[in-house]
């Protein structure tokens, strides 16, 4: 047996360790950890709850989103919408969808000071100036662009009573209509996922603190606690400040698979993808460069270099490449194996993402793009080149 095809046999060998564990892994949250649907079958509290949306141009899911609001089962409702600086047809559509329904309240913001993030500050108006909100027991926040199933606030405010949190977040699922979000945003979500487990987002010690700020819910002790969304108030990532925050104020929290009853639609360009994503992972890796670039290598060696080579090898083995003999066979078994575990693990992730499995082998290709979003991530951190979202410049300082 030649030295490429050990090189070869061990990059196999290495991708079948590499999915033995994550299969642990997930075996392990799943046991032990609830879904937003678990909580539809528990007894909701009697309490106020008041769902808070920033809005900044929203024209094109915002009547989506109001319409799936309408339809929730939870009794004691109040919504505000929080229209930041909307140029376009925002307001108007938002308050044809609402029509006659007196749970929704709309508060419209004209401009940002200068040392506030535009987001957080659209849900801190909300917040201190919301009559629902001012009234609420529990707070939501969340993103114009998701879409709620009609019990999934009865259902998530049960999981955090009976599991006696003081925050709740969830994963939510994302939409796959154009070519990025098939291809690459499956790499992206899955990267994320391993930098911030379910089990130790989970933890009450040591907690990898994660939250997602598309779905939000705050027992409003524990919010008003941390200092709400002020005490993190030039946050580009606010739901990941507001999730430290609550980690260090040793706040139980919880972070959920949405399992189908969330779904988001993100963005709708491959440059709104990509800007978008270099913002989440520059805040996750906690602005330093060199872990956004040995996360961007660790992505292309396990999800790009191992499966080829198990390809590689597999394809010399029954080739005959490979001299006849033990040899032959026994990397035509470890290939095989290595290639069928992780074939198989990504037709589950893709099924259980709501993402086409048919797309599942193309996914070398789209964690390479995923590892260029990472390097380009580091690189722009590196010059410290201003990061543009919801119409403002954020300078963003290395460490």
């Amino acid at each position: 047996m030649g030295i490429l095809s050990l090189i070869l046999a061990s990059l196999a060998l290495g991708l079948i360790a590499y999915w033995v564990i994550a299969d642990i892994r997930i075996y392990r949250s799943l046991k032990a950890l609830p879904t937003a649907r678990d909580g539809v079958a528990l007894d909701p509290p009697d309490e106020a709850v008041c769902v808070i949306v920033p809005a900044h141009n929203e024209e094109r899911v915002i009547e989506r989103l109001i319409a799936s609001l309408r339809t929730q089962d939870y009794p004691r409702l109040r919504v505000v919408l929080c229209l930041d600086r909307c140029t376009d047809a925002t307001a108007d559509l938002a308050r044809r969808a609402i029509a006659d329904d007196e749970r929704f309240e709309v508060i419209e913001i004209d401009s940002c000071p200068p040392d506030w993030a535009g987001k957080v500050h659209a849900v801190w108006t909300g917040v201190t100036q919301s009559r629902g909100a001012r009234d609420a027991d529990l707070l939501l926040f969340t993103d114009a662009d998701t879409e709620f199933h009609p019990s999934l606030v009865r259902a998530t405010c049960a999981l955090l009573r009976s599991r006696g949190l003081g925050m709740l977040s969830l994963w939510s699922d994302l939409s796959c209509e154009h070519w990025f979000e098939k291809l690459v945003q499956p790499a992206c979500g899955t990267e994320l996922m391993y930098q911030y487990p379910l089990l130790n987002a989970n933890r009450r010690n040591h907690r990898r603190a994660f939250a997602n700020g598309q779905f939000i819910l705050f027992d409003r002790n524990a919010y008003d606690a941390i200092g709400g969304h002020a005490s993190v108030n030039e946050a580009v990532l606010e739901d990941m400040a507001l999730a430290r925050r609550v980690a260090d104020a040793d706040i139980p929290a919880g972070v959920f698979l949405a399992d189908g009853m969330l779904r988001v639609r993100m963005y709708t360009s491959w440059d709104a993808f990509r800007t978008g994503w270099k913002r989440i992972y520059i805040d996750c890796a906690k602005f330093k460069v060199a872990r956004l670039r040995k996360h961007a290598w660790r992505l292309r060696m396990t999800s790009v270099v191992m499966p080829i080579a198990a390809l590689a090898l597999l394809l010399l083995a029954l080739g005959g490449a490979i001299d006849p003999g033990p040899w032959r066979w026994v990397a035509a078994i470890v290939a095989g194996s290595a290639l069928t575990l992780w074939l198989a693990n990504l037709i589950y992730i893709y099924r259980r993402g709501g993402f086409p499995v048919l797309w599942a082998p193309l996914h070398p290709v789209g964690a390479w793009l995923c590892s260029r979003i990472l390097m380009d991530a580091a690189r722009d951190l590196a010059r410290r080149e201003p990061v543009r979202w919801g119409g403002k410049a954020y300078h963003l300082m290395p460490r």
